[in-house]
């Protein structure tokens, strides 16, 4: 049995680069951070942000909402005082376990 080989660097004909769409909605080591907290349940915004210490409130809030539109996660807001919000993936954040899992493998190997 002969396996093909495939360059993962060129893009096959006819399908534009994945990689790069992939990229742009998960852009920065917080919005992979964000997803990786987020497999563990739903989460507030004070509970992101206290475990990714370094995160400023500003950069969470962006990252937050780019992920938000793309369909990653959801955001769950209650009409309570103080005002209640809650962050949980989608079922497109979800589907992103094997990638994630994938890539602390790497990390844990080559790093």
């Amino acid at each position: 049995m002969v396996e093909k080989v495939v360059n993962i660097t060129e893009c096959p004909p006819n399908v534009e680069c994945s990689i790069e769409k992939v990229l742009d909605v998960l852009e920065g080591k917080w919005s992979f951070l964000i997803i990786k907290n987020l497999f563990e349940g739903t989460r507030r915004f004070g509970e992101l942000r206290k475990a990714l210490h370094e995160v400023s409130p500003k950069t969470l809030t962006m990252r937050l909402r780019e992920l938000e539109i793309n369909g990653i996660i959801e955001r769950k807001s209650y009409a309570t005082i103080p005002p209640k919000v809650e962050y949980s993936l989608t079922e497109k954040g979800r589907s992103l376990d094997k990638v994630i899992k994938e890539m602390k493998l790497w990390g844990s190997i080559w790093t």
